[in-house]
């Protein structure tokens, strides 16, 4: 599914034009990800949780070169989903 099919179906199961439910699925992600710029995490009960993953500075290895080099240290974002939706797709 992508974000037209999803702001579709949004739109199918809520009532609402599909303008408003693309403003819907448009603020979520953005609120979600300014949240996540804060180092903050959001928590959707039943669904799941998105956080921020700290990777430390680490070495690595070129795969042409075989060179060693650093990777600097770095976040990544995280989803960990909830016992409920676990049991749903199980």
């Amino acid at each position: 599914m992508n974000k037209n099919e999803l702001v579709s179906s949004i739109a199918d199961k809520t009532g609402l034009k599909k303008t408003e439910a693309e403003k819907a699925v448009k603020a979520f992600v953005e609120t979600v990800t300014a949240e996540l710029k804060k180092g903050e995490k959001v928590q959707l009960v039943g669904f799941g949780t998105f956080e921020v993953a700290k990777r430390p500075a680490r070495e690595g290895r070129n795969p042409r070169t075989g060179e060693t080099m650093k990777i600097k240290a770095s976040k990544a974002p995280k989803f960990k989903a909830g016992k409920a939706l676990k049991d749903a797709i199980n």
